[in-house]
């Protein structure tokens, strides 16, 4: 694993150049199928809980990991009291998430790392497009009356096209959970086909509010119905529920990943997001998609992570791992 993540890191790619694998078409609504999933709550539960104790990176295995995670991040502000200045600011951190200085000590130097993406609300897109101009750096955009989703259906449409229509690669759009929480799956469907079909060719990602969503078996049937309806990624949470990313709910929507791709040969991507603040957590969620999913999985293709402390946090560690001594965390702005 050490060798993997020294190798994986190194050879970074200029990520935000774009993706590089094929959208989601979707497949024919399944009932049959999504009714029939089911989640061992304990079996689960002992997978997670065994994680951190079974695996571990030290010294420069982990700096190459947590570089890896860097080029992972869609950073994220998503706040009322949002200006088009901290926007700016939040995207000139994306083009240079790492201090030069680091990456000259790891080595790391001549690499063209960035985040992800910068992901913003709607009134934010033009700004953030016109900042990361060159840089290749997607923006992506919440819609769909983010984040509670409780919107006009037409107005959500209507949202996501105006972020295309302003330079949105990736539109980050909510489902409506009434849907799962009363099991109507035909209209989770139709609603997630709309939202593809107004993205264009702008990415989507499906974002499940698996906080509200109340059992294990709906993350797991919402994971499912979302990509049958053409979700280029599922995502965990708005960041605004009561309980955001855990590893268990990770572990149950990966493990719907891969049985989409091993009935329908389509490779879906995964973004947790809310609560990843700190570099050993991040460690944790590249472990496991590692091993449910495999190294293609580490990659920002197939792989975001919905973050804004957590590059702060990354960067404190790198800067442990080259000079011996931690700083504090205000050394180490965002934006």
């Amino acid at each position: 694993m050490e060798e993997l993540a020294v190798r994986g890191a190194a050879a970074a790619p200029p990520v935000g150049a774009g993706h590089n694998w094929p959208r989601n078409d979707g497949v024919d609504l399944d009932l049959g199928w999504v009714l029939d999933q089911r989640v061992n709550l304990s079996a689960a539960e002992r997978r997670v809980a065994t994680l951190p104790g079974r695996r571990t990176v030290k010294k420069d295995a982990q700096a190459a990991w947590l570089l890896k995670a860097v080029t992972c991040i869609d950073l994220t502000t998503l706040n009322g009291d949002d200006t088009t200045e901290r926007v700016k600011r939040l995207c000139a951190k994306a083009r240079h998430p790492i201090r030069p200085d680091l990456l000259d000590a790891l080595g790391m130097g001549d690499r063209d790392i960035t985040t992800g993406a910068v992901c913003v609300y709607h009134r934010f897109v033009s700004t953030a497009v016109e900042a990361l101009e060159g840089s290749g750096i997607s923006v992506a955009a919440v819609s769909t009356g983010f984040p509670a989703g409780l919107v006009p259906h037409d107005v959500k449409l209507r949202e996501i096209e105006a972020s295309v229509a302003d330079g949105a690669r990736e539109i980050d759009i909510v489902i409506t959970r009434e849907h799962v929480l009363t099991g109507n799956w035909q209209a989770l469907y139709d609603e997630m086909r709309d939202f593809r079909a107004a993205s264009g060719d702008a990415h989507v990602k499906a974002i499940l509010a698996t906080g509200d969503l109340k059992t294990l078996r709906n993350v797991a049937r919402a994971s499912l119905v979302s990509m049958m309806a053409g979700a280029d990624f599922i995502k965990t949470s708005t960041g605004k529920e009561g309980v955001n990313a855990t590893l268990l709910v990770t572990l149950v929507m990966l493990r719907m990943i891969r049985a989409y791709q091993e009935r329908t040969g389509i490779k879906v991507g995964y973004k947790p997001a809310g609560g990843i603040s700190a570099a050993k957590d991040v460690l944790n969620y590249q472990f496991l998609m590692k091993e449910e999913l495999g190294r293609e999985w580490l990659e920002p293709d197939l792989f975001r992570i919905g973050a804004s402390s957590l590059l702060a946090d990354i960067e404190r560690q790198l800067e442990h791992h080259v000079s011996g001594a931690y700083s504090a965390l205000h050394r180490h702005p965002i934006g």
